[in-house]
């Protein structure tokens, strides 16, 4: 039997340091943290070689004094907690007092500091994790620490290391999120000389945003900003135009915190169900401010792990928020036109103007609870499905658009006064310039026919009813259907805009909206089963429906456990029994994997399955379709400007300006 041995203590504070430090990227994360604790306004971040040859970061903070200076390299020694109880609700970033220790057990230090009382600062140098000198020197107020030949005394975790231009991009995105959390403060990141970027430091979001990650990306995010339950959600989140093929830029921050999260990533990406593509990620830089009694950060060494102490209401806060800045969205992506060997402009890292920078959309608790279906949330006097059969047409099989919205029963379309309008608006006389023989069109399916669930039936020849105080008619803009390009795209002029239409993604988002409408009708019901339903989970599948028992009662499950036998007794309404079993499942394990909500996991279900149904029932590109049909639909993509994607999270429309045209024929 090997002899036990007591590690010495310079042994022990290797081990220490690999659990902090493992590469330059986490020297520079816990340096950034003590500099933004300590009061910085302003800190500057210089590399060479990857971090691996040198590293410095410098503020302006508070200073360590003189006495403190050679405390500070010591293992467990912090400024930011003296009880136990300090724990229960840290509010700074660091606070186990190991980062300095770790950082210098590892390479050579040399901590530069003077405190603002102090007519002189000091230098400590140390190699090793051993003091080797403690001297007076001159320096500005605040700290700058200079870590060198980092591993030097440790070769075997030195050649683990990425190459040099890794570990640069490394330190990069540690920047970057360090400075996306604090907009307040203005940082600079130098690397081998050369200046990567710079934030203005002025408490600008969207200005910080802009610096990192350039203007077109910054141009395409949205401004959200709620709150729920105590938690607060602001930040950004990306348009359906500005997504990724994998989730590394989505950022999130607890109390300014960046961290790792599986409940918020399970919250965003469940929001964009219907407005992006599966198998792409939505970009994010999302601020969570919760009670700091209520989340836990002293799970992880590297502090990139939290726990909540109610996951559910964290889910929900950050579900609600995105959701609905998506459902209130109303931006549709640009087609620019570069000019023949123009030279791309820059990157620029100036602020936004005022006038650039978009407007928060400001939430409340009930508008982040209300239905995000955009059907839902705009009413209109525009019919809500299109006819099976056209109306009848004017002289030669021609129609006006006030003939066609007199066949339905429509009011007279409002305009916009001449005087607001940049371009001129069709005349209320004048027919659309379309000549297509009326062709038949399919009536819609059922939206569940081929899937889960298989019973519930849409009908969509009559639209939802509205609520009779917002039963005003829509003003639609001024426009004017130009013609059709390919039988696929509609283009339609609007002020100084010239849209593109894709017909049969439009037509396919109006559908499905009304669908979701549809099954609202059906919530609550429930149906009891006179022979159960026997099925068989595992163990932590039959502990969650029992934690959730009362959350799946009120969406119309019912059922009895015994060890891992589960007896379903009642099912919701509109799913077939056959349907049940797995959709339970599938309950269970959502609630298992992404801690979402039940009627959520079970409402994103039933969407994801009228997709087929919603594309199968639209108009199709490519074939030739009358008049009417083109003008019903492009009044009702008008009147519901947040309608910009399809379900699979295709665009309905993209706008080309006038000025982009002049641009492109040298006319300006």
């Amino acid at each position: 039997m090997a002899k036990i041995n007591v590690l010495s203590f310079a042994v022990a504070n290797l081990i220490a340091a690999g659990e902090v430090v493992d590469r330059p990227s986490s020297v520079i994360k816990e340096l950034l943290e003590n500099a933004i604790d300590a009061g910085a306004t302003k800190i500057t971040v210089e590399i060479q070689r990857g971090g691996i040859a040198f590293m410095r970061v410098t503020d302006n903070g508070c200073g360590i004094s003189a006495e403190d200076l050679p405390v500070a390299i010591r293992r467990h020694a912090t400024s930011k907690i003296k009880e136990a109880s300090d724990l229960d609700g840290i509010l700074t970033l660091g606070f186990r007092g190991e980062a300095l220790a770790a950082i210098a057990a590892v390479s050579r230090l040399r901590i530069l500091t003077r405190t603002a009382d102090a007519e002189m600062g000091n230098l400590l140098e140390s190699e090793a994790g051993n003091v080797v000198r403690v001297t007076e020197q001159g320096c500005a107020k605040g700290t700058t620490v200079i870590v060198e030949e980092l591993f030097a005394n440790v070769p075997a975790r030195r050649k683990f290391l990425k190459k040099d231009s890794a570990e640069t991009m490394a330190v990069a995105a540690i920047v970057e999120r360090v400075a996306l959390s604090r907009p307040d403060i203005a940082f600079s990141f130098i690397a081998d000389g050369s200046r990567r970027f710079d934030t203005a430091g002025d408490g600008k979001p969207e200005n910080t945003l802009h610096a990192v990650f350039g203007r077109d990306f910054a141009r395409r995010m949205i401004p959200i900003s709620g709150s729920m339950g105590g938690i607060s959600v602001s930040g950004f989140i990306g348009r359906s135009d500005n997504v990724k093929a994998n989730r590394n830029y989505q950022n999130f921050f607890i109390n300014g915190r960046y961290v790792k999260s599986k409940t918020a990533t399970a919250a965003i990406e469940q929001a964009y169900t219907s407005y992006i593509a599966p198998e792409r990620y939505p970009v994010c830089v999302l601020h969570i401010d919760i009670n700091p009694e209520a989340v836990d950060v002293n799970v992880h060494p590297a502090k990139l792990e939290v726990k909540f102490s109610n996951e559910k209401l964290v889910f929900e806060a950050v579900y609600g928020a995105v959701r609905s800045a998506l459902s209130q969205n109303s931006d549709r992506p640009e087609l620019s036109l570069d000019r023949a060997g123009a030279t791309p402009s820059p990157r620029s890292y100036l602020p936004l103007r005022d006038s650039d920078a978009p407007k928060p959309k400001q939430l409340t608790v009930e508008s982040m609870l209300a239905p995000t279906s955009s059907a839902e949330q705009k009413t209109v006097d525009i019919p809500a499905s299109r006819p099976a059969q056209p109306p009848a047409s004017g002289v030669g099989g021609r129609m006006t658009a006030d003939q066609y919205r007199a066949a339905l029963s429509l009011p007279p379309r409002q305009t916009v006064p001449a005087a607001e309008v940049v371009a001129p608006a069709r005349r209320e006389t004048e027919p659309i310039p379309l000549r297509r023989e009326p062709a038949p069109v399919p009536a819609p399916r059922s939206p569940m026919h081929d899937v889960v669930p298989p019973a519930v039936s849409v009908p969509v020849t009559e639209p939802p009813a509205a609520p009779a105080a917002e039963s005003t008619p829509a003003v639609l803009p001024a426009y004017r259907i130009i013609g059709e390009a390919f039988n696929c795209y509609v283009l339609v002029e609007q002020g100084d805009t010239l849209l593109l239409i894709d017909k049969h993604a439009a037509h396919e988002r109006i559908l499905f909206e009304e669908f979701k409408a549809k099954l609202r009708q059906v919530e609550g019901a429930a149906q009891l089963l006179l022979t159960p339903i026997v099925v068989t989970m595992s163990g932590e599948e039959c502990g969650a429906l029992e934690d959730y028992r009362e959350e799946l009662a009120g969406i119309g499950f019912a059922f009895t456990l015994s060890g891992t036998r589960v007896e379903i007794t009642q099912i919701p309404g509109g799913v077939s029994a056959a349907a049940a079993p797995d959709l339970l499942g599938l309950l269970a394990a959502q609630i298992l994997t992404d801690r979402g909500d039940v009627k959520l996991t079970r409402d994103l279900l039933f969407e994801r399955a009228l997709y087929q149904a919603s594309c199968k029932s639209a108009i199709k590109g490519g074939r030739v379709y009358d008049d009417g049909h083109i003008a019903w639909l492009v009044e009702r993509l008008l009147a519901l400007p947040d309608i910009t994607v399809c379900p699979h999270g295709r665009p309905v429309a993209i706008k080309l300006t006038h000025h982009a045209l002049d641009r492109q024929f040298s006319r300006e």
